[in-house]
Order: C-alpha cells, then structure tokens, then sequence
C-alpha cells in the first residue's frame, strides 16, 4: 500500500470515528510558504470545513478539533464574520468564508469531495493587540495568515 493509500485510509477512519480529521500543511525546509491545518470531512454532514493559517500545527489541531466539535456534535452554526469570543483566551477570532486560493488550498479535501462539493470557513486569529490583518497596524506580514476573502 502507498504512503498516500495510507494517509487516505487513516483519514477515513478518523472522520468515521469522530466525524472529521485534521490536515496540516507545512512548507518544505528552505521554503517560506505558511503552515495552515484544515479539516476533512465535515464536507459529508454538509457543513463547511475549516482552516487555519500561520500557527503550530499542535495548536491548529486544538482550534480545529474544537471548532470541529462544535458544528459537528452540538449544531453550532458559523457565519462569516462572527466574532467567536471563547475560543482563543483573552482575544475573539473571526470567521472568513471564501473559496481556496493558492495559500490556503485544501487538497486532501478536494480530493474527497472534489472542489465544487468543499465550502470553506477560516478561523482568523489576532495579534496580540486584537487587530486582524485587514486592520489597520496588525503586528504581522501578510503572509503570515493568508486569507480567504474579508469580513
């Protein structure tokens, strides 16, 4: 079995056990892309999957798994724009909507459900003074956190 038939076949299990899995994306030694993680799966309960960029990958899982958590087991619902005050401790993220881009790509998911059956909703995290890169003095580079769109 390839490594890819195996990455497949973990994924698979996860989204029947849990309900969604999580991809993290991270560049190559000496390449300057931006990690991002994504989730695979909620896409078959008809609910947007979601992406984060520009953290550890440890702590993308955690936001993940907990956003996750909440669209999935609790029927929670995130609109674009929605200020979500309890997950980050002491700032609010922000939810975005918006298609893929070359940044932000979530292939595993395209290649499940092709990319027309993939809607997309990121977490968008602030700077340590609570300004997102769409304000005006936000701390980092835009490459940092790449985004699907504004809100």
């Amino acid at each position: 079995m390839s490594s890819l038939d195996e990455f497949f076949r973990t994924q698979q299990k996860h989204i029947d056990e849990i309900g969604w899995s999580i991809t993290a994306v991270l560049p190559a030694p000496g390449e300057t892309d931006t990690p991002f993680a994504y989730t695979v799966g909620l896409t078959e309960h008809n609910l947007p999957e979601l992406v984060i960029a520009g953290l550890d990958p440890l702590i993308a899982q955690a936001l993940l798994n907990d956003l996750a958590r909440r669209v999935h087991d609790r029927a929670e619902r995130l609109t674009h724009g929605q200020r979500v005050t309890d997950l980050l401790a002491g700032y609010a993220a922000v939810i975005i909507e918006g298609p893929a881009t070359e940044a932000l790509h979530p292939g595993a998911a395209y290649a499940r459900y092709g990319a027309d059956g993939v809607r997309l909703q990121q977490i968008v995290w602030p700077d340590k003074h609570g300004r997102f890169p769409w304000d005006d003095g936000y701390a980092y580079p835009s490459q940092v956190q790449p985004l699907l769109g504004h809100p």
